[in-house]
Parts: structure tokens; C-alpha cells; sequence
């Protein structure tokens, strides 16, 4: 298992060379099969639309949220396509983080002009 510098350090490549080649302008699930070859081809392990049960309480909740793709069973992926990220986008990754009980989370914005400028990190 890689280290986390090292693991999301392999992702932001990945995110890098996605939208090097595919530019903005698409929607996140073209983004997304994109990503995830990308992963694949660099021997990353990856889940896609994993289930996020919520808890509340005592009461198991069938609510259907879904994170993007989480990494090496370590880091949640949060794909946008948006013109600008929101506070509301970095609560939804913050709060998918929380009820995974992951620590580490990158939000993916590919609606950019340089893919730096898109990539947040956050870690509980």
C-alpha cells in the first residue's frame, strides 16, 4: 500500500493527465471513466460508486448517496465538472468522509483552465 502523499500524489497525476488530454468542458462521468482507466493503467486500486450508508442513530438509512471513487480503499474522490466549487461541494466531500470513516479526500473540479487550479485536499 502506498503512503498517502504518495497515493494522492498518483491520483492528481492521473486527474492531470485526464484533463491534458480531454480539456474542460465535459461532464463528470466522462471525467470519470476517463480517471479511472487512467488509475488502472497505473495499477492504482479503485472502487466506483461506492455506497455510503447513513446512520442516524439508532436507525440504519438506505439513502442511496454514492462517492464518486474511492482509492486504495483510502482516499474519496469527489468528481465535479462545475465553473467554480462552492462551500457546499467541500461539505459534500468533508461529510462523505465522515460517515466512511476515511480521512483523506480530493475534490476533483475538471471544469478548469489548469487542473491544479481544480484539485482540493482535505483530510480529517
Amino acid at each position: 500500500m502506498l503512503v498517502a502523499e504518495e497515493l494522492t500524489g498518483q491520483i492528481c497525476a492521473a486527474a492531470i493527465e485526464v484533463h491534458k488530454y480531454l480539456g474542460p468542458g465535459l461532464l463528470e462521468s466522462a471525467y470519470e471513466e476517463c480517471l479511472c482507466h487512467e488509475l488502472e493503467s497505473r495499477g492504482v486500486a479503485f472502487n466506483r460508486q461506492v455506497p455510503l450508508p447513513i446512520q442516524y442513530k439508532e436507525v440504519q438509512l438506505s439513502c442511496n448517496f454514492q462517492m464518486d471513487i474511492v482509492v486504495e480503499d483510502e482516499v474519496v474522490l469527489e468528481l465535479k465538472s462545475v465553473e467554480c466549487i462552492l462551500p457546499v461541494h467541500e461539505a459534500q466531500l468533508l461529510t462523505y468522509l465522515k460517515l466512511s470513516g476515511k480521512r483523506i479526500g480530493l475534490l476533483l473540479n475538471f471544469n478548469v483552465k489548469l487542473m491544479k487550479e481544480g484539485i482540493i485536499r482535505r483530510v480529517l
